[in-house]
């Protein structure tokens, strides 16, 4: 599906399956930032002069892209570094409405990024936290009563990035606003894969990443609710988030600039306009039809192998392991074969250990693969299980 789109996959023999560690960029986004380096390269929202007035109106063209996106206002549209900065923002400028025995309800399948920045600053301030478990299906097993009236936050993930599970996020989102809370949504492995409308899903915030949607690193997005950005406190201080400053004090400037301190990385937000233009000119229901395939074909083969595969995955994610096999032996062996796997813990240490695992081996696709590669992959572990029964390992 348009592989020769993508330089890297161009020019190097690689069976690439770890797009749910970093996507690769098409050549659009690119030459895109290529072309700001070279033609306007200057910073925005300060200059008066024709490179940075081209460089402010490319950087809120982006804005406007993203938001339309996800179906938000421009001024809904936080830039910040990726979805790790956008949660660890929301941590701290929400910390001020919570006080002592609040609580905040997570998932047992939560990204670090989702779970360490409210563990410590539940641990600073008194706060409860509580979880959703999951059960033998990899799924939430959600209890309703798990939200009450000191319930101040639920932050959960969209799709697990070790299970590939897709939580009902509308359900649940609607039972916090209920009991009257905030609902946060973790969309790093569900936007650029499916079609995400944030006023369908009704979530108040929702923290996505740009280098795992096609785009380049070192950008993410924060959505918001207007009216919930206008009363928090922005969490970094400094250049162009304020209208006036003395040495005593400050106004802040309007949302959502208010949230961006300092130079942004202008060719990044840059490279991600292009990113979702190549998204919706392949159209993001057709991919996730494709990953969904994908997926499918993927579980199917495993399985035949009598490989164990974790939870139902069902978006692009697939977590596996060989019995008597670390997952990093058996991605160095498929290393050796040029495919490129992820193993380990996948920075879910709770999640592993629920799973009573160390690790797992985890496949995961974009719209740049296809069967054949899945194909590669199963030959590739097929030697690797008669390998290890030749050395005696149970498998």
């Amino acid at each position: 599906m348009r592989k020769d789109d993508f330089p890297l996959l161009k020019n190097r023999k690689i069976v690439y399956l770890d797009s749910a560690a970093t996507s690769q960029k098409p050549s659009i986004v690119i030459e895109a930032m290529n072309d700001f380096y070279t033609r306007y390269n200057s910073n925005v929202h300060r200059g008066v002069y024709s490179i940075s007035e081209e460089a402010t109106l490319e950087y809120e063209k982006a804005r406007e892209k993203v938001a339309e996106f996800i179906n938000a206002l421009p001024s809904e549209i936080i830039f910040t570094r990726g979805t790790t900065e956008s949660l660890n923002l929301l941590a701290y400028s929400l910390i001020d409405d919570l006080k002592e025995n609040d609580e905040i309800l997570l998932s047992e399948m939560e990204h670090h990024s989702n779970l360490v920045p409210w563990q410590q600053l539940a641990k600073k301030n008194n706060i409860k936290l509580k979880f959703i478990h999951i059960n033998k299906n990899g799924q939430l097993d959600f209890d309703p009563n798990l939200i009450n009236n000191k319930t101040k936050i639920v932050s959960l993930v969209h799709v697990s990035n070790v299970l590939g599970t897709i939580n009902d996020i509308k359900k649940i989102a609607k039972e916090a606003h209920d009991k009257g809370a905030l609902f946060i949504l973790d969309g790093a492995q569900s936007v650029g894969h499916m079609k995400i409308d944030v006023k369908d899903l009704d979530v108040d915030f929702l923290a996505f990443s740009s280098h795992k949607m096609l785009g380049p690193m070192g950008i993410g997005v924060l959505y918001g609710k207007s009216d919930l950005l206008e009363t928090m406190n922005p969490f970094l201080y400094g250049g162009d988030m304020i209208k006036q400053v003395s040495l005593y004090e400050t106004r802040f400037n309007d949302v959502p600039w208010k949230f961006e301190a300092g130079t942004p990385n202008v060719a990044s937000v840059i490279g991600l306009k292009k990113a979702i233009e190549y998204i919706n000119e392949i159209g993001i229901d057709d991919i996730e039809k494709h990953n969904r395939k994908l997926v499918k074909y993927t579980v199917e083969k495993l399985k035949k192998l009598g490989i164990k595969v974790y939870g139902t995955p069902k978006l692009n994610v697939i977590s596996f392991n060989i019995d008597g096999m670390h997952p990093h032996d058996v991605s160095s062996l498929l290393n050796q074969n040029r495919i490129c796997i992820r193993g380990g813990h996948m920075c879910c240490m709770p999640l592993m250990k629920k799973l009573s695992v160390n690790g797992v081996c985890r496949v995961s696709f974009n719209l740049y693969n296809e069967k054949k590669d899945v194909d590669e992959l199963i030959k590739a572990l097929n030697e690797i299980l008669i390998l290890a029964e030749k050395n005696g390992i149970a498998v």
